[in-house]
């Protein structure tokens, strides 16, 4: 499957891109697996039970012969949404994973979403972005620094990635909009192509906690709000950490400013790691509580920073719009990179690459899955996989 344009994602195919992710018993591995043997959401809907059954248990199968409760509902919604938006207001915009401008950076991590709702500039996705999280109940100087950090970080051309929470999170938002805004007024000496990214933890249509409102505004006028949740979706506690490795995935590098020792930026700078991107950490008084999680990622070997101009160092640049990273040598392969390197430049089958990754065929399809989709690898006759030119 070829990556596709967002203009071709019509009500119909986005029914069907409904019908499955809200199926019960259907998460998101269940539908790549389906993905990945049957090729499209339509296709899944189409295909027999007893087929689907060859990759998801039976109840879960036979499930999505119907749709799932309030479907017509949740559709109507969507569509509703994603039209409703006057011409002069922040851009709406559902995109799917296989869209021609899914960001690589999100795609090349172990749990890519398979649809997200975006308010604002979609072109963000593909900035060069860093993260930028922390505690809800910061410093003074914990706010400072995290304005501060974030203002000069745009100032050098980096979209500041975070979560919208009260605290570090609002502050890092803000620091970023003074430039965005700045830029969007036509004043000099501002990096127009810079501003702030949103994950949000419910879904598109609300703003949690309420008193980020005004903040959620400026940042769908001037930046970018996303959230993979359907529309309507309360502020739950399973969901944060969710939105947490989005964050993580969409930057190249977190930067966590003030963090207690049980603290959802550590499950970020978990996550960052995991995907082989930079960590960062502010240190603090040893005093303070809200230190505590900086210095435990510091001993685990994130990197110390104490001004935006470390930051930039170890992102490897002086300025992103220049900046080209790269992982360092010691750095593990992602799964995604270890198919392509079993695929070589020749066609391969399923089972050949099986015998080379070591992964049980579900996986292994998954991953082809998303690198189809993303363009990288192409399926051909006779169930054979093959590299992409240039992936």
């Amino acid at each position: 499957m070829n990556p596709v344009s967002p203009a071709l994602l019509g009500d119909d195919e986005l029914g069907a891109w409904l019908h499955l992710l809200h199926s019960l018993g259907i998460g998101r591995e269940s539908a790549r697996r389906l993905l990945a043997r049957f090729g499209s959401p339509q296709a899944v809907l189409d295909a027999r039970a007893v087929d689907r059954a060859q990759v998801v248990d039976g109840h879960s199968a036979a499930a999505l012969n119907t749709p799932p409760d309030g479907h017509a509902a949740r559709l109507a919604a969507t569509v509703a949404w994603r039209s409703g938006g006057l011409e002069s207001e922040p851009a709406r915009r559902i995109m799917v994973l296989g869209d021609a401008d899914y960001p690589p950076l999100l795609l090349h991590t172990a749990d890519p979403p398979l649809l997200l709702y975006l308010l604002g500039r979609a072109a963000l996705l593909n900035a060069p972005s860093v993260a930028i999280v922390g505690s809800r109940l910061p410093s003074a100087q914990g706010l400072d620094n995290a304005h501060s950090f974030a203002q000069t970080l745009a100032e050098q051309g980096w979209t500041i990635v975070s979560g919208l929470a009260a605290g570090i999170d609002g502050a890092a938002h803000g620091g970023a909009l003074a430039v965005a805004e700045r830029a969007d007024a036509g004043q000099d000496g501002t990096a127009s192509s810079a501003s702030t990214i949103a994950v949000i933890g419910t879904g598109i249509d609300r703003t949690y906690p309420a008193a980020h409102r005004a903040l959620a505004r400026r940042i769908a006028a001037h930046g970018l709000i996303v959230s993979e949740l359907c529309l309507g979706t309360p502020p739950l506690a399973p969901n944060f950490p969710q939105r947490n490795r989005l964050i993580a995935g969409l930057s190249r590098g977190t930067l966590v400013v003030e963090a207690a020792l049980r603290s959802g930026s550590l499950i970020t700078a978990r996550m960052a790691a995991e995907a082989g991107r930079e960590v960062m950490a502010l240190p603090g008084s040893v005093l303070s509580p809200q230190s505590q999680g900086c210095h435990a990622l510091i001993r685990q070997g994130a990197a110390l920073v104490d001004s935006a101009a470390q930051v930039l160092e170890e992102l490897n640049g002086l300025s992103a719009l220049v900046v080209q990273p790269t992982p360092p040598p010691a750095q593990a392969p992602t799964p995604l990179d270890q198919v392509l390197q079993a695929l070589g430049h020749d066609p391969q089958s399923l089972d050949t690459l099986i015998n080379r990754c070591g992964w049980p065929a579900p996986a292994l399809s998954a991953h082809l899955l998303t690198l189809e989709l993303g363009g990288l690898v192409a399926r051909l006759p006779g169930g054979l996989y093959q590299r992409r030119q240039g992936a």
